[in-house]
């Protein structure tokens, strides 16, 4: 028995492994999104951080159509066909092709779509947003290759580059040039930067920022670029096609589900009640409670190739259910953590965008059952049933429409709030009880209830105390915390001690 354990221990320390790697630059990322936030919800009114949170819920919904299920399905065929160079180099070709036409299509179309969506001063808002679709989609598959072949530290590399030339264009645009016209107006190292920077641009400067960021980055990603060849296998593509449409359909409707209420809120909210300004609220403490994202994320990265390269390990729906326990486990602790501390992880956004925060806990739930499904969704993955996802998402965001087109007039966007959490837990659970019958896995359920109840009514309790006092209710929650680390580590200790030993 002993042996088996520890055959079962290393996968789940290789993944934990790669999750920290993978997670390194997403963690920092989005710390640093915070410090963005935080500045963002300064410089701009409620109503302009409305136009950034909307434009980039379409962003999310393109990029899917943009990638259609073509990362998933590199996972899976590198794995099943002979040459995974072939695999490779029809994805880019796929890619490229694709990315090409939606630039060219979008940017002849740019004055018609701006008007659509009531931007029709700022056309080239929707050239820009093209371009970043484009450039990020066509580096999914080099990015994707990275994680396949465990390439975690070029990955994060590449990642974290990202991520500071986005940092040092928004200081750029939105810091230092406006001091240097503030504070230098006539000097000429202002009228220099003048020639870059246009007050005027606002916002703007976000999506540029972004733009200029993603560029730099495919181009740091030549060597994996050149090294495809311009070899287009046909009856490979349709195959994967097959494969991969379905995931886009998942996609798709899953993007409703996260992002579409950011999209809808503007046009369901009655003029009367500020729609933009309560779009720019939801969007601001949106940020705040996908605090959980940077574990999710960073997991998803590493968990989707290591998922599949288990699929024929006898042990493998051991160490799928072992995953799910532990990654339940860490997601309840990061809930009742960010919590716990609310009082002042709140104070990244403006005063102005606070009195969202109750909209916090519900997302934050919310988000955990979109990382279980995440986390369930390797059943029809591996068995080749990607249907049942385009199912199941479907689903989920037929719930979403109909929840948001009936609370959201009624509640703002507390409404939308609760038809995220409402959707997310429905999926999960169809997903589950789907997979126990095409694919069982015996999921430790009693443990997984317990930690995340455990840690719920922490967090009831620390409500139910109200106390004033902010230092006295800090050390109290600290208590909590404490109480929940030392419960996990006391009931899995086993676990822990193995791990050592391993």
């Amino acid at each position: 028995m002993q042996p088996k354990i520890f055959f079962i221990l290393n996968p789940l320390k290789k993944l934990a492994g790669q999750t920290a790697i993978y997670g390194l630059p997403t963690i920092v990322g989005r710390l640093l999104n915070y410090f963005f936030i935080s500045l963002y919800t300064r410089v701009f009114t409620t109503s302009e951080y409305g136009v950034v949170t909307e434009l980039y819920a379409y962003v999310s919904f393109l990029m899917i159509i943009l990638t259609y299920g073509m990362e998933t399905t590199f996972f899976r065929f590198s794995k099943k066909e002979n040459s995974s160079e072939n695999v490779y180099n029809t994805s880019i070709i796929s890619l490229l092709v694709s990315s090409l036409f939606f630039i060219a299509l979008i940017w002849v179309f740019s004055p018609l779509i701006s008007s659509a969506l009531g931007y029709a001063n700022h056309p080239e808002y929707i050239v820009w947003f093209a371009w970043i679709l484009g450039l990020d989609a066509l580096s999914a598959i080099p990015f994707a290759r990275l994680r396949e072949l465990n390439k975690a530290r070029r990955f994060a590399l590449l990642k974290t580059i990202n991520i500071a030339l986005q940092i040092g264009f928004n200081l750029f645009f939105l810091v230092l040039c406006p001091w240097l016209a503030k504070n230098h107006g006539g000097s000429l190292i202002n009228n220099m930067f003048q020639l870059i920077y246009k007050p005027e641009v606002g916002v703007g400067y976000i999506f540029i920022s972004n733009l200029l960021a993603s560029a730099i980055t495919l181009l740091l990603m030549l060597p994996e670029l050149i090294d495809f060849k311009l070899q287009f296998d046909k009856q490979l593509w349709k195959k994967m096609l097959k494969y991969a449409l379905p995931i886009m359909i998942w996609g798709m409707a899953g993007i409703v589900n996260e992002t579409f209420d950011r999209i809808l809120l503007k046009h369901l909210i009655p003029s009367a009640d500020h729609p933009m300004e309560q779009l720019g609220i939801y969007g601001a403490c949106y940020k705040v409670a996908i605090l959980m994202t940077l574990f999710i994320q960073a997991f998803k990265f590493a968990a989707e190739p290591f998922f599949f390269s288990q699929a024929n390990n006898n042990d493998a729906r051991k160490i799928y259910a072992d995953v799910m326990k532990y990654f339940v486990i860490i997601c309840a602790f990061i809930f009742l953590g960010v919590m716990m501390y609310i009082d002042i992880i709140i104070k990244i956004i403006g005063k102005d965008f606070r009195e969202g925060a109750a909209i916090i806990p519900i997302l934050l739930f919310a988000n955990l059952c979109l990382g279980v499904f995440f986390n369930l969704s390797i059943w029809y993955k591996i068995t080749d049933k990607t249907q049942y996802g385009a199912y199941i998402s479907v689903f989920g965001a037929i719930i979403t429409l109909v929840l948001n087109f009936w609370l959201v007039p009624i509640m703002g966007y507390m409404g939308a709030a609760w038809a995220t959490l409402v959707c997310y837990f429905s999926i999960m659970l169809i997903s589950y009880l789907l997979g126990q019958k095409h694919y069982y896995i015996h999921y430790d359920l009693k443990k997984i209830g317990f930690f995340t109840g455990l840690a719920f009514l922490l967090y009831f309790v620390s409500i139910w105390l109200n106390i004033e006092t902010l230092a006295v209710k800090l050390a109290v929650n600290t208590f909590f915390v404490f109480i929940y680390i030392t419960t996990v580590i006391y009931i899995e200790k086993d676990i822990f001690i193995r791990a050592f030993k391993a």
